[in-house]
């Protein structure tokens, strides 16, 4: 059985979209969840990236960081004011339905 993608939600990505995404089925967890707001985005990458997990922000330094050739599981992006909830959990939904997680490593997508 292949495994499955799972999502780390950036502080400033709303925590609705992790709950709607383990309402179905798809492991997510928060910098809330976490305890770890107000950490450093090099720290958020880290650890998302050692848990094995796809990073989701709004924040383009996560962009700029990857393209620097910062090793990651995976980057989702959405621009805050333009990406709602419903486009975030359909967006993730549909990639954890059809990626898996060494295909999403080192790769950005954008919402």
């Amino acid at each position: 059985m292949p495994e499955k993608l799972r999502f780390y939600l950036d502080e400033n990505v709303p925590v609705a979209i992790a709950e709607q995404l383990r309402r179905r089925g798809i492991e997510a967890v928060t910098a809330r969840d976490l305890g770890r707001l107000g950490d450093s985005d090099a720290n958020h990458l880290k650890r998302a990236t050692a848990m094995g997990f796809v990073f989701c922000t709004h924040d383009a330094d996560f962009v700029e960081m990857a393209a620097a050739g910062v090793e990651h599981a995976g980057i989702v992006f959405g621009q805050q004011h333009k990406h709602g909830i419903g486009d975030w959990v359909r967006m993730l939904e549909l990639l954890a339905a059809v990626a898996e997680p060494q295909e999403m490593k080192n790769r950005v997508e954008f919402i």
